[in-house]
């Protein structure tokens, strides 16, 4: 019997299987695989919108600590005045954003500068004693002052917080910064936690010549939420303080 023909194949025919997958030039290809949207990495806090960011300043003097509440007196006698005018100003932001829903630029920028201008002044004098430079008598930014504080502006603030956020939402942001601030002042000291931790950094800086790293962490960040607080009760930003010590002279979140 004659042999059953063979059935011929695409190979026989001068095909290649890989013939029957390639795609023909200039056609599009679309892939299946898609990225995950980018999630911040686990245990970083969000950028909080008042930027609070100080350098250490080394070396340090020994003993000029111990008159720098005499050198910062012109500073004080300005910031009596300014916190004046903060006040006037924080008034007439209220019924502006309770209306409007905006903060004026103009005031904002004022009152943003007069806390700028007290950090500058709490980390020369005894809020940290964290630099020998001498703060500036301006409510600008200064790039290269070793304290910085900034607030990002916000385009809307609502309405409805404006009534309770300055003195019931608060509440519990006071009575810590109670503990941290204190009451007692004099000349060279003022009370609470931040004041005890600069005159325990002044004693080491008379006794080592150096400002312990820790402590310049913990005081600055207990600063940074004294910040924050300000920010949040003087109609400032609607983001709530969030109770974190945040220590250390970055603000965490935020890129260098």
């Amino acid at each position: 019997m004659p042999a059953a023909p063979v059935p011929r194949t695409l190979e026989s025919r001068g095909f290649r299987r890989t013939d029957r997958l390639r795609k023909p030039k200039g056609a599009v290809t679309m892939s299946t695989h898609t990225q995950p949207p980018s999630v911040p990495p686990a245990g970083v806090a969000p950028p909080h919108p008042a930027r609070v960011t100080a350098v250490l300043d080394a070396p340090l003097s020994r003993w000029l600590w111990l008159v720098k509440w005499l050198l910062a007196l012109p500073h004080y006698v300005v910031l009596a005045f300014l916190w004046v005018a903060f006040a006037v100003v924080s008034v007439v932001a209220f019924f502006a954003v309770l209306f409007t829903g905006r903060y004026p630029r103009p005031l904002f920028d004022f009152a943003t500068g007069v806390l700028r201008w007290n950090w500058r002044v709490a980390y020369y004098a005894y809020g940290t004693l964290g630099t020998d430079r001498y703060p500036p008598f301006t409510l600008a930014d200064v790039p290269g002052y070793p304290a910085r504080f900034e607030l990002a502006y916000p385009e809307e603030l609502s309405r409805g917080l404006v009534l309770v956020k300055w003195w019931l939402l608060a509440v519990p942001h006071y009575l810590l910064l109670g503990f941290f601030v204190g009451g007692a002042r004099l000349a060279w000291f003022s009370g609470g936690l931040i004041g005890l931790l600069a005159l325990f950094a002044g004693v080491a800086l008379a006794v080592t010549g150096r400002y312990p790293r820790g402590v310049f962490d913990l005081v600055t960040g207990l600063n940074r939420w004294v910040l924050r607080v300000a920010a949040y009760a003087a109609l400032l930003t609607d983001v709530y303080p969030p109770f974190r010590l945040d220590q250390g002279g970055r603000e965490p979140g935020v890129p260098t």
